[in-house]
């Protein structure tokens, strides 16, 4: 058959070939046929959810030598159903960002420069400053005298990027401290 044979168009190959609507190996061109998905190197895939929003779209993060090569959408997700706003789409960045801060830093009041501290040390500062607050505001009885058992001392910020379930436990901790200012990211 020469190369200008009319038994060579796409129309007569896609129905020749059992393809009428052209979504076989007909619509290839050769290099798209030798293309690979760039995730088809991952050694394993991790299923988890973006970090950006409330909405907690699932996402199927893929790894390779222990490095997040790729983060996409979780088709099994009923939430997103696959799909992923541009923030959740650059997840990966996130994660492989040159310039993300993977160490505890701490700068004391008037200080000029930050200083490397040790996870335990941070949590233990945090827990010391959280408990006197609660100790420095503490009221007992209102000024009628009524009882009230509560602090001024602490306030609590819930923010969108933790889901529902996280924001519950967060509201009850700072509630059975006494803390009665909460708010959350959302409503503000």
């Amino acid at each position: 058959m020469s190369r200008i044979s009319p038994l060579n168009w796409p129309v007569i190959r896609q129905l020749r070939d059992g393809d009428p609507f052209g979504r076989d190996r007909n619509a290839q061109s050769r290099k798209s046929a030798e293309l690979q998905p760039r995730v088809a190197e991952a050694d394993r895939v991790v299923k988890s959810v973006c970090p950006y929003c409330a909405v907690g779209c699932g996402q199927l993060v893929y790894v390779k030598d222990e490095k997040v090569i790729q983060i996409e959408g979780d088709p099994d997700s009923p939430i997103s159903r696959g799909r992923l706003c541009p923030k959740g789409s650059a997840s990966e960045q996130l994660v492989n960002s040159s310039t993300r801060v993977t160490e505890v830093l701490y700068r004391a009041p008037k200080a000029k420069e930050w200083q490397k501290l040790d996870p335990e040390q941070a949590m233990d500062m945090i827990a010391d400053r959280f408990l006197e607050a609660r100790r420095n505001g503490w009221q007992d009885t209102d000024a009628q005298g009524r009882p009230v058992n509560r602090t001024m001392g602490i306030a609590g910020l819930g923010g969108a990027t933790l889901d529902n379930e996280e924001n519950y436990l967060i509201k009850k901790l700072f509630t059975a401290a006494g803390a009665i200012q909460l708010e959350n990211q959302a409503r503000i």
